[in-house]
């Protein structure tokens, strides 16, 4: 069974973005060290046209080979332009207010999502399943999340998009492992207790 990770930036406090949902105070913590991290761990997190202008579109997928977001998440995309965000990926964005899709490489989900999931993560595959955001995506598959890797940085915000926009439901995640960087930041991997 493959697994859905739900790989996401933070504050301290646990907001993924401003009341907006704008994440962009966070991206001056990129810095060399965390970029080659990235690069070298998660290529495929990153879209293709920022792999592309970084020359790092060679390397192969290490972690996933599908990926699902929110129709917010999709649309920073679609302001740019960009109809097929995750061409190296199987793409997925959940929405039900979009009714076709703008790109043939991009499918629409706007009936039951966690049966979607459930049929992505039965399928025979090598390769996990990136659930990239937003807040209320991952608020309706928490009970599918098998993975947190959450890139926290040294921000704390007050108010926010919190990382699940859903009611309350304590679900316990056991710690994997903790990477720090000079810059301040932390990547935490979580697997959920089931």
């Amino acid at each position: 069974m493959r697994k859905l990770t739900y790989y996401i930036a933070c504050s301290i406090d646990g907001f993924i973005g401003d009341p907006d949902g704008d994440a962009t105070s966070m991206y001056r913590f990129v810095d060399e060290e965390f970029s080659a991290f990235i690069h070298e761990e998660y290529p495929e997190t990153l879209p293709t046209h920022v792999r592309e202008a970084l020359g790092i579109d060679h390397l192969e997928n290490r972690r996933f080979d599908t990926i699902i977001q929110g129709r917010g998440s999709y649309d920073l995309a679609l302001k740019e332009r960009v109809t097929s965000p995750y061409a190296h990926l199987r793409q997925y964005v959940a929405s039900t207010t979009l009714d076709e899709s703008p790109d043939p490489a991009v499918e629409i989900v706007s009936g039951d999502l966690v049966a979607k999931i459930r049929e992505l993560k039965a399928e025979d595959r090598e390769l996990g399943i990136y659930l990239c955001g937003g807040a209320q995506l991952a608020g309706q598959l928490l009970g599918e999340v098998d993975e947190l890797v959450i890139k926290t940085y040294p921000l704390v915000y007050g108010a926010g998009m919190p990382m699940f926009g859903s009611g309350f439901d304590a679900t316990e995640f056991t710690l994997g492992s903790v990477r720090t960087f000079r810059n301040g930041a932390l990547m935490r991997t979580y697997t959920r207790k089931r």
